[in-house]
């Protein structure tokens, strides 16, 4: 059996066993993805299979959505974003200088805000526990979503100080990711993991 059909298959049977034991599985599983994903590594240590890596998936994710998610990995170093953390939520400007690009991620944060305001969580084995608080509390955000020169803006605020944190928070992870690709979610993983 491949590794890759592995990690499948633990990551179903993480989402199978609920969310009683989400945290504790979920950090099993990213850690062993981890390793995984370490022995498709290159000599370097940065190489990836992005077309098979099954982080990428969700549970409840389209094709789609996870398509969008590889553009946007593999194309990290064309992405920058400016974050200003509000009082009651955050301001972000993300663009691309890549147009194809750029349309990604148009799609990917409309499509993102539209769940979140659903409660809708994608369970992408690969986010951050973060969103959990963002999905289980979208009803108490309001969104505001323009796309301008400058990029795509995004307005995201609350009045419940637990929400505002998590978007702070997640704003963060988003900008590493911006930053550094693939490498800030295997140190995150890593992170949560305890290693």
């Amino acid at each position: 059996m491949t590794k890759s059909k592995i990690v499948i298959g633990v990551a179903v049977v993480a989402v199978a066993l609920g969310f009683a034991f989400k945290d504790t599985i979920q950090t099993q599983v990213y850690a062993f993805m981890h390793s995984s994903m370490h022995d498709r590594h290159g000599a370097d240590g940065m190489g990836h299979d992005m077309q098979n890596m099954p982080g990428l998936r969700g549970a409840n994710a389209s094709q789609a959505e996870t398509d969008e998610l590889a553009v946007m990995f593999e194309n990290f170093d064309t992405i920058t974003r400016e974050v200003i953390n509000l009082p009651n939520g955050i301001r972000t400007v993300t663009r691309s200088s890549n147009e194809d690009v750029m349309a990604v991620l148009v799609s990917h944060v409309v499509g993102m805000v539209d769940r979140v305001a659903r409660g809708d969580d994608p369970q992408v084995f690969i986010q951050s526990p973060t969103l959990d608080i963002l999905f289980a509390n979208g009803a108490e955000m309001k969104s505001e979503i323009e796309v301008t020169e400058e990029g795509i803006v995004v307005v995201r605020t609350s009045a419940n100080p637990d929400v505002v944190a998590g978007l702070h928070i997640h704003a963060a992870e988003v900008s590493d990711m911006a930053e550094r690709g693939m490498q800030a979610v295997h140190d995150a993983m890593m992170r949560r993991a305890g290693n």
